[in-house]
């Protein structure tokens, strides 16, 4: 067990006696979860593609350290280590979306990849945090009138933004990043007569994108009527959770991995269903809301306004996108094609929540006697 003296001043140290250790436990327990995961959904997708049975478990167990690295890395930092991190990330990732629209791959009528170096990368889950933790500071920016002078720049940061990813098309992790933005905004002192307005817009959007983008229309109308059109997966998904019961058939005793085109990204918490029952899915469940949940309680009693919004920001799209994945996957809402954080494959996934983790909880650390955030 780690232990470390109280009086020990090192990094490490004042990093154990600062963090919250029971975010800490449910994220490694969450990332146990996905290793098992990984192993028992990945192969039989594998097969089906040519490659040999542990590919995606290979790629995955060889991403994993890197991602741990990079939250314990980004937990260190102090909140305007934060930041600044952020905004080196943020300006490379919009960066690399441009490029991606232009020269990326083209996946399902998607442009959301680029390979750099052997390597696909998603862009746009990186930007995801980032844009969170600087739309905090612009809103808690304040001129010295005392007005909040960074609200405009956040507005039109949250317009060029969305427009790349509706460019993609993204339309999924576009609602994931105003629903954050919305509620960051919100918290900031958005007037009541901007809620409506930012609920109107919203609907407005909701509308224009069911007639703009032919792949929404047909998920919303599979959603509404499954008899309409292909409902393959999430068919296969409701199976295998009835299938599982309560306790599961057992590790490696599932059959829907190997009929699930997407069982080891989109459609794993099937595959958790099946294989390791209700209890373990609830359990799951739990820890996201546990992460969620112990943040916003953390970050209710902070006195600064960055860390305040920033936190709130992370949090909201940490929990969103799990909810999203696991929703989609029991047919409450219209599919998505989400990763559930820290469970699904993907290297790209696996980092930028990882980034996103880190920066929440070295903002929620201890900060007593440390440098004041500005």
């Amino acid at each position: 067990m780690i232990s470390f003296d109280r009086t020990d001043t090192s990094v490490v140290a004042r990093w154990w006696w600062t963090i919250d250790r029971w975010t800490v436990a449910a994220i490694a327990l969450l990332i146990v979860f996905g290793a098992m995961l990984s192993l028992a959904a990945s192969p039989p997708v594998a097969d089906r593609l040519g490659y040999d049975s542990y590919h995606f478990v290979r790629r995955q167990l060889f991403f994993l350290p890197f991602a741990i690295a990079l939250l314990i890395g980004v937990s260190l930092l102090s909140p305007r280590g934060v930041r600044r991190l952020a905004a080196v990330v943020l300006c490379v990732g919009i960066v690399a979306i441009i490029a991606t629209l232009a020269f990326g791959s083209e996946i399902k009528g998607a442009r959301r990849w680029i390979s750099l170096t052997g390597l696909t990368v998603q862009p746009s889950e990186f930007v995801k945090p980032c844009f969170a933790v600087i739309a905090a500071w612009l809103f808690a920016m304040r001129s010295e009138n005392g007005r909040h002078s960074g609200r405009s720049a956040s507005v039109l940061l949250y317009g060029l933004l969305t427009a790349l990813l509706l460019m993609q098309p993204d339309v999924g992790m576009t609602v994931v990043v105003s629903a954050a933005w919305f509620t960051q905004f919100f918290l900031a002192g958005l007037p009541l007569f901007g809620v409506g307005v930012f609920v109107v817009t919203g609907a407005g959007a909701a509308v224009a994108a069911y007639f703009l983008f032919p792949h929404v229309a047909r998920r919303i109308d599979q959603f509404i009527d499954p008899a309409s059109g292909d409902n393959f997966q999430i068919a296969r998904s409701m199976e295998a959770f009835t299938k599982g019961g309560a306790f599961g058939r057992g590790p490696g005793e599932g059959s829907v991995k190997s009929v699930l085109p997407d069982a080891h990204t989109d459609f794993v918490f099937a595959v958790a269903g099946e294989e390791f029952g209700l209890v373990a899915c609830l359990i799951l469940v739990g820890l996201f809301a546990f992460v969620v949940l112990r943040g916003f309680g953390q970050v209710i009693k902070e006195s600064n306004l960055f860390v305040l919004l920033a936190a709130t920001g992370l949090l909201v799209q940490f929990g969103l996108q799990a909810l999203v994945n696991m929703g989609s996957t029991l047919r409450l809402m219209p599919t998505k094609g989400m990763t559930l954080p820290f469970i699904s494959y993907g290297g790209s996934s696996l980092a930028a929540v990882a980034l996103c983790i880190g920066m929440l909880l070295a903002l929620t650390r201890r900060r007593v006697g440390q440098e004041p955030v500005q």
